[in-house]
């Protein structure tokens, strides 16, 4: 059977303080969980009962085990999931200081093995055949990764649903100006593309909302998604129909699982079926579920979960 989602590139261990409010300096406990974005947004769809899983790369160490096994808890499949020898499995550390502070460290030096996925590493029958297949702008940011992502959507040829999360990471990228090249030959593979205000301007160099969403549709995609933090989101595909949503409201514990679950969310729509403003809505309270919990993948709500913050928003409980 072909997956329903089949995310590709980070993974890692994140490692968040279990007080908020203070500096990592003063903080004394932390709680251990998966982590990267298109992990987390396979984790996140798995919990809407679908079959998904994620081309990535751990360290052969015991965070890759770890890796692997949180996944399977999950009911993510993890046959994809290599070993690569160039550096130990990533963590992450977080400071946590609601509602709109959430520093993030990396520890991916010398280099992550999430980019060390090769073009020969990948099942080319696999990518082709998934209803939705994920890929991140952290997978173009070095070589073989590079390749790899670009190989994998050239062979997908816009089969299905293509996403292309732009998910701009400056401390990632070596000479951060080729990355609007590599955006732009991503976005030409890609039939959904999903950003923030900064992705945007990186991938298009527009940063107005309707203008960034009218230049992503104008490079290829079918489906811009353009997320304008406390100003909400804003969809637009080419068939004309244009969502434009608040955000929903939500006391933040931590953001930064917000748009793994928000991709979950949108990948669960578009396989639903359903039109963009009902998709964009159902990933918008997805999203602020999560933000409202400390954790990214322990977090992500469930179906019943986000219907009833629905319901909650709009008045009907």
């Amino acid at each position: 059977m072909p997956f329903d989602v089949l995310t590709m590139g980070r993974v890692g261990v994140d490692v968040y303080p279990l007080q908020t409010g203070v500096g990592l300096a003063e903080v004394s406990t932390f709680g251990k969980y998966l982590g990267g974005s298109p992990t987390n947004v396979a984790v996140a769809a798995a919990r809407y009962g679908r079959r998904t899983s994620v081309i990535t790369k751990t360290g052969a160490d015991p965070f890759g085990e770890f890796v692997r096994t949180a996944l399977s808890g999950y009911g993510v499949d993890a046959s994809f999931v290599g070993t690569s020898d160039v550096a130990p499995t990533p963590v992450t550390f977080c400071e946590i200081f609601p509602p709109d502070d959430f520093p993030l460290y990396f520890y991916r030096l010398p280099k992550a093995p999430d980019l060390d996925i090769d073009p020969e590493d990948l099942d080319l029958d696999a990518v082709a055949a998934a209803r939705i297949f994920w890929v991140t702008g952290t997978g173009l940011c070095e070589e073989p990764s590079r390749s790899a992502t670009l190989a994998a959507l050239r062979h997908r040829a816009k089969r299905g649903t293509t996403v292309f999360d732009l998910d701009w990471r400056p401390m990632f990228w070596k000479d951060p100006t080729e990355a609007r090249v590599y955006y732009r030959e991503a976005l030409t593979h890609t039939t959904v593309a999903v950003g923030n205000l900064d992705e945007c301007e990186i991938a298009t160099g527009e940063r107005e909302p309707h203008a960034a969403a009218t230049a992503l549709l104008a490079a290829g995609v079918e489906l811009a998604v353009v997320k304008q933090g406390p100003k909400g989101v804003l969809a637009m595909d080419r068939g004309g129909a244009v969502a434009e949503l608040p955000p929903v409201p939500v006391d933040v514990v931590n953001g930064l699982g917000a748009g793994d679950a928000f991709g979950g969310a949108l990948c669960h729509g578009l396989l639903s079926g359903w039109d963009v403003a009902r998709t964009v809505s159902f990933a918008n309270a997805a999203g602020a579920l999560v933000a409202g919990r400390l954790a990214c993948s322990d977090a992500m709500p469930t179906a019943a979960e986000v219907e009833e913050k629905l319901r909650e928003v709009n008045g009907d409980v």
